[in-house]
């Protein structure tokens, strides 16, 4: 007998009857999928460290050194912050201050420690010195706008209490840009949810697997691995002046920064732009378009040369800005992107430092080139030196400094003592001028055909050069190199040049115990006994040992300073109370003071651990015939 066949109320009938969290259950398992998967892969550690901050020690936070993966996906090595490190709970003294920005902020050539924040530190903790000055410099190369963007909202949680901008070379080439290999596309919306979705593992785990499969299947046409990381970024890519490109660009820096500042007037934190300065007088246009509706930036660029050696200097200024702004390959910002910041800070009651028009005014002629330029828009140090002077003074007129007790000191001796104290090496010089022969020897400076082996651009004639050279070439960290300085100082028996690489190491580490324990031991070797104190008293705040108590106690007491010398031999004994020569010099600074119970207390208790120690038994002798007659 035939089955009779549903009839279509009755297909509608059964389908009603199912139930609704199962169509719930049906369109929510891919999400649960997805969140499982996701806490799998944070459970197990999979890929990359994703958070904006990372523990440097115990009570110190720094910029996760990964954190640049969020924003290139195409090169090997990607750049890293300056690693400037604060502690994970703000001091009531403290002064924090963040920095943003590109190359130029992060002081290339003269990485990590010649930036401008470096300076800025420096004069702060000459000006106050009761404040911890906590300076954070987050500036890396390559990056733009959209990398400012998506960290500030870690820098906030931070509570800052200043924040200092000195960006906008890199809206075009750098990550993320309209001209860069590293991008997601012109469409801001879309960059930015990427970047949020970038924070996932499960994106990280699907990105990492279509790169295996497309290196498998060879479908990568280029290695972007070879050259400077801005001859790797900028994809032969040309923008031509007020083209649809060059605008999505200021577009970009507009929208971006406005979300920037947005966010910090909510937060009531305190912002200082910075206008952008180049190299304008000794640097031609990289790329000239021969058509077009403006003339060649090659023949602007003659022309302002001749009306400089005519000594019409205002009309120089004005062709040299117009030859870079004519330049396709948008490495330099353009005069636009100033006049871009200055508007900003006017809707935003935000204070703009007017870098651009001081390196010029105190440039030959009034027009910045090679005097303060290391290449094409990158400061020399002295350029960084005064980027943080300039700074500083609007900070003071902001009445934005700490509300620490000021030493009273002019300008001009702020400004020697800064000059003076700042921590910089020959090694740094090196590796500075070595940074920018190999940049100006690739592209776009000089065609590719054209390239030097590196053995024929950089012949070093004396061991910091081959040293700087190893540290170029080879990958070596900058901390081995520095350390390996040191050593040769050391074997030279030049400790000055000794005591400056350590105080460099000591400068961009200062929390690396090692360093100050170092330093301090190789000088008493010696018996520099005034030069190793400075390095145990710095030891001694951050991490007191039985070492640097010890030592602080023995040069005190040479010194006669036996209030000093107990404080610091009785301390030390709290750390380790099983070295006699503590006792015996403890011993003899009780005698000082009169207290000679207490020191013959001391000495026994060091012949107890060594019945031999020298002068030990003769001391005890006196002591007890001292006592003996009162």
């Amino acid at each position: 007998m035939k089955k009779k066949k549903p009839s279509t109320n009755e297909k509608k009938s059964n389908l009603k009857q199912s139930p609704r969290y199962f169509y719930v259950i049906t369109i929510f398992i891919p999400a649960i999928f997805f969140l499982l998967m996701e806490f799998g892969l944070r459970l197990f550690g999979y890929g990359i460290r994703t958070e904006q901050w990372i523990p440097a020690t115990e009570n110190k936070l720094m910029l996760n050194p990964d954190i640049a993966r969020r924003y290139f996906h195409t090169i090997r090595n990607i750049p890293i912050s300056n690693q400037d490190i604060f502690d994970i709970e703000k001091k009531p003294n403290a002064f924090r201050v963040f920095i943003l920005g590109e190359s130029s902020g992060a002081g290339y050539p003269y990485t990590p420690i010649g930036s401008f924040s470096r300076w800025l530190q420096k004069r702060l903790e000459i000006l106050y010195p009761d404040c911890t000055i906590e300076i954070v410099n987050v500036s890396m190369t390559a990056i733009n706008s959209y990398t400012l963007r998506d960290l500030f909202p870690g820098v906030v949680e931070q509570k800052p209490d200043l924040v200092l901008i000195y960006a906008g070379h890199n809206e075009y080439y750098g990550a993320l840009g309209v001209g860069s290999t590293e991008t997601f596309g012109a469409n801001r919306t879309l960059v930015m949810l990427t970047l949020y979705l970038n924070k996932f593992k499960t994106i990280e785990l699907l990105r990492n697997t279509i790169s295996a499969v497309s290196k498998f299947l060879s479908l990568e046409t280029a290695t972007l691995q070879d050259g400077t990381l801005m001859s790797r970024i900028a994809k032969d890519q040309y923008i031509e002046f007020d083209s649809e490109e060059f605008q999505k660009g200021l577009s970009q820096y507009e929208e971006n920064m406005r979300d920037i500042l947005e966010t910090a007037k909510s937060h009531r934190l305190p912002l200082i732009l910075g206008t952008l300065t180049n190299n304008l007088k000794d640097q031609k246009p990289f790329i000239s378009a021969d058509k077009g509706k403006y003339p060649p930036a090659k023949n602007i660029f003659e022309t302002a040369k001749k009306e400089l050696e005519a000594k019409n200097f205002h009309t120089a200024d004005s062709l040299f800005r117009l030859a870079k702004d004519l330049d396709v390959l948008r490495f330099r910002s353009a005069e636009k992107m100033n006049q871009l910041i200055i508007q900003l800070g006017k809707d935003f009651g935000c204070p703009v430092v007017q870098i651009d028009s001081v390196f010029n005014a105190i440039s030959p002629h009034g027009i910045v080139g090679d005097n303060l330029m290391t290449d094409h828009l990158h400061p020399t140090l002295s350029g960084y030196e005064l980027m943080a002077k300039l700074y500083f003074e609007t900070m003071r007129k902001e009445y934005l400094l700490p509300h620490c007790n000021a030493l009273q000191l002019t300008d001009n001796a702020l400004d020697s003592t800064t000059h003076a104290r700042f921590k910089f090496s020959r090694l740094d010089s090196v590796i500075a001028i070595y940074r920018i022969l190999i940049l100006k020897n690739d592209w776009p400076y000089i065609e590719k055909k054209d390239q030097k082996k590196l053995s024929e651009l950089i012949t070093p004639n004396d061991f910091l050069g081959k040293t700087a050279l190893e540290f170029l070439d080879n990958n070596v960290p900058w901390e081995s190199v520095h350390r390996k300085a040191a050593g040769w100082y050391l074997v030279k028996k030049d400790y000055t040049g000794f005591r400056e690489q350590m105080d460099v190491l000591i400068s961009q580490y200062p929390v690396v115990v090692e360093y100050y324990d170092f330093a301090a031991n190789e000088l008493l070797k010696v018996e520099k006994y005034d030069e190793a104190y400075s390095y145990l008293v710095l030891r001694h705040t951050i991490k007191p040992n039985s070492y640097s108590t010890k030592w602080l106690g023995n040069i005190n007491l040479s010194k006669n300073k036996t209030a000093d010398a107990i404080k610091y031999l009785e301390e030390s004994l709290t750390f380790d109370s099983s070295d006699p020569q503590v006792f015996y010099n403890l011993s003899g600074a009780y005698s000082y003071k009169k207290e000679f119970h207490k020191a013959l207390d001391a000495i026994n208790k060091c012949l107890t651990l060594d019945p031999s120690f020298p002068k030990a038994a003769n001391l005890r002798n006196q002591l007890q015939q001292g006592i003996n007659q009162k």
